[in-house]
């Protein structure tokens, strides 16, 4: 599932061409996650503002009106000066008057979705409980200490709830775990001053590092067909039986709520 650093990526890439075009229609396929909320003609003649990240979603908003996107689990954004007839797997093309942006979306779990703007119902009810950005300043270790306060999960699963931290995801979140030296299964609450204030630095320097080379491209990923590169750096994510690269222990997996972990036993207390 594309995850904060990939939604980032996309939102680098195709910002700059969106913000200032001119909407001339929205072209829908086979149904996504969500109806979009509005004939998409009521689109038409609309003006692109800017386009922002708020977690996994994409804010594009309007001259009038506001578009929210998100990517579900295996969708992709490109934009595409001159597109060709869309493929099977492309349900949403934004056609403006500088060029197409293309949702490609084999699960059709991503969803383009039409509001009146922030305060919209809808719109609430999905951005309404995310937790704090962590690439802002608004991130400090003494926010993460409070969200992680009286919290009895272990802290993987706390990091992916998202309503303490938002977009640490489950590659970033074993990544975040092992470089602060904290095992996942760890509860939240144990966690005292000193290994928070390395989870939030290691936070930071591992989402910050994913944006830089593009995000993870471990199936499906691509923006205008290029993949991320941060699979190429992992710790522990996805390496289970293999040596720590930092001590030359077997990584171990584990099952944490449907979702898989990976940590080094001895790194990791």
């Amino acid at each position: 599932m594309p995850e904060l650093p990939e939604v980032e990526v996309t939102r680098l890439r195709i910002a700059h061409a969106l913000q200032g075009a001119r909407i001339t229609a929205l072209r829908l396929g086979k149904p996504l996650r969500w109806p979009l909320g509005a004939p998409p003609e009521v689109l038409q003649g609309r003006v692109v503002q800017a386009v922002r990240r708020r977690g996994k979603y994409l804010l594009l908003p309007l001259d009038r009106g506001l578009l929210l996107m998100h990517l579900g689990m295996s969708g992709s954004l490109a934009w595409l000066p001159q597109a060709p007839p869309p493929g099977p797997h492309d349900h949403a093309d934004l056609v403006t008057d500088r060029g197409t942006l293309r949702l490609h979306d084999p699960r059709r779990f991503g969803a383009v979705l039409y509001a009146d703007g922030e305060d919209d119902a809808r719109v609430r009810k999905l951005l309404g409980g995310l937790g704090v950005e962590p690439l802002t300043p608004d991130f400090t270790p003494q926010r993460l200490a409070e969200g992680l306060r009286g919290r009895r999960a272990p802290i993987k699963q706390v990091l992916l709830a998202g309503d303490v931290v938002v977009g640490v995801g489950n590659i970033y979140a074993s990544e975040a775990l092992f470089l602060a030296g904290i095992r996942p299964t760890t509860p939240a609450a144990r966690l005292g001053r000193a290994r928070i204030e390395r989870l939030h630095a290691a936070i930071r320097q591992v989402l910050a590092r994913a944006v830089e080379v593009g995000g993870s491209s471990l199936r499906d990923f691509r923006v205008n067909g290029q993949s991320g590169h941060f699979q190429a750096e992992l710790w522990v994510y996805g390496r289970a039986g293999e040596p720590c690269r930092a001590c030359g222990t077997p990584i171990r997996p584990l099952r944490q709520g449907q979702r898989s972990s990976f940590y080094c036993p001895r790194c990791q207390r």
